[in-house]
């Protein structure tokens, strides 16, 4: 008997950054750690990654990182943790792979025996606690579920998953230890929920395979596919389609993308060297646009849609756009670059009509649907139900599932980022407190958070602009020598501007003379009461609120002449 608490400092109720953490007894299990990509409003943040401080504290406990797969979402935050915590991580072939690379580029230095290689075939074991991996069926290779087995029967959290039969080996589900777990008995399950609210059936990699096929077989001229890097299964689709119909292929982006690397040279992603084509930089002699060829433009989030862009606009080095060509779009937009998304799409069709965009309905779906999870539920038969990755909305379509098949809403646990669920001597006791928990924005390859200072000037700079203030100050004689001068950006006025900087050059001389009748010069208040008084009139006038920056230059002027 034990107790055990579960625990998400990512990944619930949102999408992204998922970090899930057991606690049995006095040791501390760390299930994937990801990263979120911020939405637009996020003004100049790259990634938002999840506040460690409680596993900071307790690292002594940590017994190791145990990762899924390689997604960004559930791998992406590892670099930031390892700043902190030293301990070991498990993952497969693949998955470790792509973490190295990962952690090369942050200059993240691992000891050897950090990174473990695991397979489905290890076992694991921490004094009374054993851990196994099984296959899942996902769009990326070597997905793996993690069964941790206590006293009180499994802990299965199933990461990612769907139960499409038409996966190729490396990406398909093992029923077989569903089918061992369920019988050993599961004391709870923690399923992801993104798909719960999909009733239809979902597009299949079969489905998926018919429609490429019908595209590649009937196009006379060049094709280009525009896909994200991390989306292994669907890339190797198209190549295979492709040699099938005797297309040349070229994939712009393997060397920048390093997970589509990785893929080929461990042999997840495989294409006769005699198809593949390396394009050379375009000139007046090579053009690459011979009619057979597919190019496949891979890259993360935004990319894909930059390159096409510039492919669109013949700004790129390897493919211009031409009328002639077919563009297929296979990237759904990710939060935050919609806009991005419909603006390629305009920029596209300014060169060539011959543009076909999957939708998402039309895409074999990743995730488990609601069918699908009634079936892992059904096997596995588990004491508790504890919905992950997925939003709020999500995690309540999956109870309404659960429901469905008698479950009961004691036994479905929806919890949010921080709390923590208590299980005791195999029974679930409530969630019985909170542990610190939220974003942290990164922006760069800085490690530090972004403050929320930062962020407020940058929604300032960018909803309202800035203006700036310029004057020497002679500190002996307490006099403007030269200014005010002063310069605005981002921030347009009407045909009032001339008034406007004429009643802010006004204030300027008000607060000047007020800070200058003193023996000694406060520069801090000086500039403090410079801002908030022309701050307030802009306001007032405006009804903007712009970033108001007073730049005072302190001039001797008989110093100045003596230098002379």
């Amino acid at each position: 008997m034990s107790k055990i608490n579960f625990f998400a400092l990512g990944g619930l109720q949102e999408n992204g950054k998922n970090l899930f953490v057991l606690e049995i007894d006095q040791d501390i299990f760390i299930l994937d750690c990801g990263l979120k990509y911020p939405t637009s409003e996020l003004y100049g943040v790259d990634i938002i990654i999840n506040d460690i401080s409680y596993l900071i504290e307790n690292k002594k406990r940590i017994k190791g990182l145990f990762l899924s797969h390689a997604h960004d979402e559930h791998i992406g935050g590892v670099p930031h943790l390892l700043k902190e915590i030293k301990t070991k991580i498990y993952g497969s072939k693949f998955t470790l792979a792509v973490l190295k690379d990962k952690l090369d580029e942050d200059n993240v230095v691992v000891d050897e025996d950090q990174l473990v290689e695991v397979s489905i075939k290890s076992v694991l074991r921490f004094d009374d606690i054993v851990i196994r991996f099984f296959e899942v069926s996902h769009n990326i290779p070597e997905c793996y579920g993690i069964a941790i087995k206590t006293d009180d029967g499994y802990l299965i959290y199933t990461s990612n998953y769907n139960f499409d039969q038409n996966s190729k080996i490396n990406y398909s589900h093992m029923f077989r230890s569903l089918a061992v777990f369920g019988k050993e008995g599961v004391l709870a399950l923690l399923t992801e929920s993104l798909g719960a609210n999909n009733e239809q059936s979902r597009g299949t990699i079969l489905e998926f395979k018919l429609r490429i096929t019908n595209i590649i077989s009937q196009a006379q001229n060049r094709l280009i596919f525009s896909l994200f890097s991390s989306d292994i299964l669907r890339i190797q689709q198209i190549i295979d389609i492709a040699v099938d119909h005797n297309k040349k292929v070229a994939i712009i982006g393997r060397k920048t993308q390093k997970i589509v690397n990785q893929a080929i040279n461990l042999g997840f992603l495989k294409i006769d060297e005699s198809n593949l084509v390396n394009l050379k930089f375009i000139d007046d002699k090579n053009k690459n646009n011979d009619k057979d060829l597919v190019v496949i433009v891979t890259g993360e989030r935004h990319e894909p849609y930059f390159m096409l862009q510039r492919m669109s606009k013949h700004i790129d080095r390897l493919v211009h756009l031409e009328p002639t060509d077919s563009v297929i779009i296979l990237t759904s937009p990710y939060l935050g670059t919609e806009k991005m998304a419909a603006r390629t799409l305009d920029i596209i069709y300014h060169v060539t009509s011959n543009v076909k965009e999957f939708s998402s309905n039309l895409l074999p779906i990743p995730s488990a649907n609601r069918e699908e999870i009634k079936e892992m539920i059904n096997i596995l038969k588990p004491k508790y139900v504890i919905p992950v990755i997925g939003e709020y909305r999500h995690q309540y379509a999956l109870r309404i599932v659960a429901n469905c098949i008698g479950y009961k809403d004691s036994q479905i646990l929806i919890a949010d980022n921080g709390d923590i669920v208590t299980f005791n001597n195999g029974k679930y006791i409530g969630i019985t407190g909170d542990v610190p928990s939220g974003e942290v924005f990164i922006d760069g390859k800085a490690f530090k958070d972004v403050s929320d200072v930062v962020m407020r000037d940058r929604e300032l700079l960018a909803n309202d602009g800035v203006v700036l203030i310029s004057a020497n100050v002679n500190p002996k004689t307490k006099k403007i020598v030269v200014g005010p001068e002063i310069v605005t950006n981002g921030f347009t006025y009407t045909c009032e501007k001339e008034d406007l900087i004429l009643r802010i050059k006004e204030i300027f001389t008000a607060v000047s003379e007020k800070n200058l009748a003193t023996k000694f010069i406060n520069w801090s208040d000086y500039k403090t009461n410079l801002k908030n008084e022309i701050s307030h009139y802009i306001y007032k006038e405006t009804k903007r609120s712009p970033i108001i920056i007073p730049v005072l230059i302190s001039t001797d002027l008989d110093s100045l002449k003596k230098n002379s």
